[in-house]
């Protein structure tokens, strides 16, 4: 393997696309599986954004797009931070990407050096580590706690901040915890990064518009005003608008930062597909009338998810604020044997041993920096999720 960089020997496969492929061998063998590994909406995009992309398709809007994205697309974004976050971004401060992936990607490259330190609360999505890795930075993991939600606490990051910190993840609300910070817990947090003017802030906002109950969903740049000047607000369309495979993402932030973003995008991709940005245009303008219904299936599904994972042995499952995910921790199967004779002795263990013995995919939690807990993701159906909590349920009473 000489041939390959060391730095892509370094980085391993996104344990969700690992899990989810995993349960697409087991279906085509002939396996009955209950998939809940995977993070995307089960729901279709909403029509009118389908027939904005045939409109612009009929208009021929099929040319290579500007390499920062289509005008009508970056006002859209400034007008919806504007409308839905108070943050006064001018279009010429937005960038639109080949999804979020690709906007944090462009993010840290743009501005990684050796050695640079980027701050990452676990349990994290799975990606953030190997991105900074790839170019060239360290991740410096922060654990949480489930009896604090899953939430970075103030003094762990003042801790874990030195002189070498380029920058701190903040993405609320979570995947995978679904834990989201209100505002007086990111006033805290923002209250440390005031202190130190050499760290930069990228909020990673995907799960804005999934927040249940009573809980009113804030940016960090809309507590402290001060942070505008160092602060990447990243969204995109994917999770709110069921538009996954539309692929765009999109942030705006520091003019600095833009212009080398758009630099390395130049040299990259040349920009997001025309036709999906015109979709996404009619995504932010348009009706928003589907996002009070995503909202209470997610929120029915999630109380549902809880309350029986909780009435599953050996596992203790918290309410998140947020997003379409709970994070069960297991800690009280560790060391149970299955009835094939197998030990617990990690979270892997346990969500290799559920698929094998019962035939649900989930992702352990492990592989999002902190276990030993798994993921699951509630974006299915009612029915596929009570199915898969009775077979959680009767793997976990079976262990001795």
């Amino acid at each position: 393997m000489a041939f390959i960089s060391d730095v892509i020997l370094s980085v391993k496969p996104s344990a969700t696309m690992v899990a989810t492929q995993k349960a697409r061998d087991l279906k085509n063998a002939g396996r009955d599986i209950i998939s809940l590994s995977v993070g995307e909406p089960d729901f279709d995009t909403p029509d009118h954004i389908k027939k904005a992309a045939i409109a612009a398709i009929e208009r021929g809007e099929t040319k290579y797009p500007p390499v920062l994205g289509i005008v009508p697309l970056r006002e859209a974004i400034a007008a919806k931070f504007k409308r839905e976050n108070g943050l006064d971004y001018k279009a010429a401060d937005t960038i639109v990407g080949t999804g979020g992936k690709q906007i944090l990607f462009n993010a840290f490259m743009a501005t990684m050096n050796p050695g640079d330190e980027v701050i990452i609360p676990a349990p994290y999505w799975v990606s953030y580590p190997d991105m900074v890795q790839l170019c060239g930075g360290t991740p410096v993991p922060i654990g949480t706690r489930l009896e604090d939600g899953f939430k970075l606490r103030p003094e762990d990051l003042e801790r874990a901040i030195t002189k070498k910190t380029k920058w701190v993840i903040l993405n609320s609300p979570s995947n995978p915890t679904g834990a989201a910070y209100t505002r007086s817990e990111l006033k805290a947090l923002t209250d440390v990064l005031v202190r130190h003017p050499h760290v930069w802030v990228l909020t990673d906002d995907m799960y804005e518009h999934l927040v249940y109950g009573d809980f009113v969903f804030t940016t960090p740049v809309q507590v402290e005003p001060n942070l505008f000047d160092r602060t990447l607000t990243l969204n995109g369309v994917s999770k709110s608008y069921a538009m996954t495979g539309w692929r765009i993402g999109y942030a705006a932030g520091p003019a600095q930062l833009i212009k080398a973003m758009d630099l390395l995008q130049g040299q990259q991709t040349s920009g997001a597909c025309t036709i999906a940005q015109w979709a996404a245009v009619e995504a932010l303008n348009g009706p928003q009338d589907h996002l009070p219904r995503f909202r209470k299936a997610f929120e029915e599904r999630r109380n549902l998810v809880v309350s029986m994972l909780n009435q599953a042995k050996h596992i203790k499952c918290p309410m998140p604020e947020g997003a379409f995910y709970v994070y069960p921790s297991v800690q009280d199967a560790i060391g149970k044997k299955t009835q094939s004779g197998k030990i617990i002795t990690t979270d892997e263990d346990f969500i290799n041993e559920l698929l094998e013995q019962e035939g649900v995919a989930v992702v352990h939690g492990s592989a999002f920096g902190q276990g030993p807990n798994f993921r699951v993701s509630y974006a299915a159906s009612t029915k596929q999720l009570t199915d898969a909590c009775e077979k959680i349920q009767r793997f976990t009473a079976s262990l001795i």
